[in-house]
């Protein structure tokens, strides 16, 4: 695989929009952490958060986001023969946007690619093409284990239930309630899980401790604030619970991932310096 660029966990306002009506010139795999806008052969399609889309070369791309505050990771790139054959035989679709329970795996090995691609590392590209095969082997499970909602059978249900899904990412800082949001939809509480887990694959525990571990990464990557003040405003009113489930999801604590992601942002800065010196 021949990387061309790659950005990590990107930041953007309402007002980004990319039009390509040519394609890139190169595949493009886009990872969404927040609603979108896709134009796929004319048709608007509106993703939630959680989704993902590999674009071939001359396929027209448009998206734009769905939400004020818009992040994404984005890889430009070239397969080689044997990775097209994987794709096939895993049999991801290609230019159509799919929505996942979730795509921090995902995410996560984007954050190492992005890493080893502006590293010194001797073997960065062989890094880089075996993290890429990872990320088309996790893509794929994901959509296996994703729901059909035209196959459940409270399918009623389901407009309330992604809308409880999306406020959930929206306001992690929330106090949910499980029972609150039970009765809202007039279910028992054990009822109301079982259908949050069928419908989207994973608990609502999950995806309520996954909202607020993916805002604190933010939190750590975008401010200076303190480890309390994070834990606070995600909705942690004890330290050791917060720092024990960072680590858990992560595989280090919030201080770590903090010096870790800022020296990898340097590492790049610094690549891009130099390439653009080279330019020059």
């Amino acid at each position: 695989m021949r990387m061309d660029e790659i950005g990590y966990n990107h930041k953007h306002d309402r007002n980004f929009y990319i039009d390509r009506p040519n394609g890139a010139g190169d595949w493009l795999i886009l990872v969404v952490k927040t609603p979108a806008i896709f134009r796929i052969n004319g048709e608007t399609r509106k993703m939630p958060s959680q989704s993902f889309i590999i674009y071939t070369s001359n396929f027209p791309q448009y998206y734009c986001p769905d939400c004020d505050v818009y992040y994404d990771d984005w890889i430009h790139f070239w397969p080689d023969d044997d990775e097209i054959l994987l794709m096939k035989q895993l049999e991801l679709p290609l230019n159509e946007p799919v929505s996942v329970a979730d795509v921090a795996d995902i995410s996560s090995i984007a954050r190492n690619m992005c890493f080893e691609h502006y590293s010194g590392n001797p073997h960065r590209k062989e890094s880089v093409d075996l993290y890429f095969r990872l990320m088309l082997y996790k893509m794929s499970e994901k959509i296996a284990a994703r729901f059909d909602p035209s196959n459940v059978t409270e399918g009623r249900y389901f407009e309330e239930l992604l809308w409880m899904r999306e406020s959930i990412y929206r306001w992690p800082g929330r106090d949910w309630s499980i029972d609150e949001m039970a009765k809202e939809l007039s279910l028992s509480r054990s009822r109301f899980q079982h259908l949050y887990t069928d419908t989207f694959g994973v608990s609502i525990n999950k995806d309520i401790i996954h909202s607020r571990l993916e805002k604190a990464a933010e939190l750590l990557r975008v401010s200076d604030l303190s480890l309390s003040d994070i834990a606070s405003i995600i909705g942690y009113h004890g330290m050791p619970y917060f720092l024990r489930q960072f680590k858990a999801a992560y595989d280090m604590t919030p201080a770590q991932y903090r010096k870790t992601y800022r020296e990898t942002d340097a590492s790049a800065a610094d690549e891009n310096d130099e390439v653009a010196s080279a330019d020059e």
